[in-house]
């Protein structure tokens, strides 16, 4: 009867910790699916900011004779933009050529004898690294660069850089807020799930402590179960992630790994296991603090 009885008992625990496993396991998918939105917003938004180039001119009143001389300073000067300014990610040269060859195209014009040649100066199109891309500071940016005597303007839609840019912020700022509450809710889910398995043996707890167990000898196995469940729930959490974003990311055509998914699943494992860590802890210290007649 009584080997009957442990089996029985072993059952229901590989059971409840497979419940758990399972409950933490997509309470945190469904995390990690809103981490990887989030993550991939934030990268199409700083794509977004990298197509707002700033186009610098340079002066185009110098001695032709001096043209070799000329082309050296602009290429000196479009060289140090990335040494000397952290807000530069590249830089493109447009020769006078290649301004009459893009006026060109924008203008439908094919035939070379109505457009007169070389009338468009030489410039450079800056791209911005995308925190430094707001209205505020590409004002400062384009006042730094117009500073060197060989740039004749910088120009750039301001008004379309500061309507892109405050939609970013505010879908950033609203992406921000869900995840907050999401974390909240994933935290909720995740405690009530060890809450019921701890409450399922609030009488083992009890009679422990009866027999003179110390509370941190009691409380010690439940928290390595915990952990130990914890960390399998984010590791299906983090294997079925990567499953469906190498399917979804095949079909779409895009790039599967990106370096902030590091910090996607360590968020993803350090949740899982600090929630039920202090899940545990709280739970098995509340039922060490009661009567036994309040276990019913």
């Amino acid at each position: 009867m009584s080997k009957s009885s442990d089996k029985f008992n072993q059952g229901r625990l590989r059971s409840s910790n497979i419940t758990v496993v399972i409950s933490i396991a997509l309470v945190l998918f469904l995390l990690g699916l809103f981490g990887l939105i989030v993550i991939n917003a934030q990268s199409y938004a700083a794509y977004i900011k990298e197509q707002l180039k700033l186009e610098a001119f340079f002066n185009d009143e110098y001695d032709p004779r001096e043209q070799d001389t000329e082309l050296a300073r602009q290429q000196t000067f479009i060289d140090s933009l990335k040494i000397k300014h952290v807000f530069v990610k590249s830089t493109e040269y447009i020769s006078k050529d290649k301004a009459s060859e893009i006026a060109k195209q924008e203008l439908g014009i094919d035939d070379n004898a109505i457009f007169e040649a070389n009338i468009f100066p030489a410039s450079v199109q800056i791209t911005l690294n995308p925190d430094y891309v707001n209205p505020k500071q590409v004002d400062s940016i384009k006042q730094i660069i117009s500073a060197n005597p060989i740039v004749n303007e910088v120009v750039n839609d301001d008004e379309l850089m500061t309507t892109v840019y405050n939609n970013i912020d505010r879908i950033t700022f609203w992406l921000m807020v869900l995840a907050a509450i999401f974390l909240v809710i994933v935290m909720v889910l995740i405690n009530n799930s060890i809450r019921l398995r701890i409450y399922a043996k609030r009488f083992s707890i009890k009679t422990m402590q009866l027999v003179g167990a110390r509370r941190r000898f009691i409380i010690q196995p439940f928290l390595v179960q915990s952990a130990v469940l914890g960390f399998f729930g984010a590791l299906i959490a983090v294997l079925a992630l990567g499953g469906l974003w190498y399917y979804f990311s095949s079909m779409v055509l895009l790039p599967f790994w990106n370096d902030d998914y590091y910090l996607l699943i360590g968020a993803i494992f350090i949740v899982g296991i600090v929630i039920a860590l202090i899940s545990t802890g709280i739970s098995t210290w509340r039922y060490l603090r009661l009567r036994t007649d309040q276990l019913y």
